[in-house]
């Protein structure tokens, strides 16, 4: 492998600027998508307040990924076969 000497950046005014510009930016977006989100998440809370339907996180979590999980069949009995107490 060469080796070759190390290359020197040089951080222009023009570089400073830019970046900071771009950064506000991203920013603003980010604070007004966060305000935007928080009015949102505001209403769904009240609406979820008012709704009769209380679900768990596991319940939230499981309809969100699709996930339907089955009953387990029987009681006492299907643990221990075809013993009774």
């Amino acid at each position: 492998m060469l080796r070759r000497k190390p290359t020197r950046l040089e951080l222009k005014l023009d570089d400073i600027e830019e970046f900071e510009s771009v950064r506000k930016e991203l920013e603003s977006r980010r604070k007004q998508r966060d305000e935007a989100e928080a009015a949102a998440g505001g209403e769904e809370a009240a609406a979820m307040a008012l709704g009769t339907e209380h679900k768990s996180r596991e319940q939230l979590i499981n309809e969100r990924i699709g996930y339907k999980p089955q009953p387990k069949g029987g009681g006492r009995a299907a643990h221990f076969g075809n013993f009774e107490f």
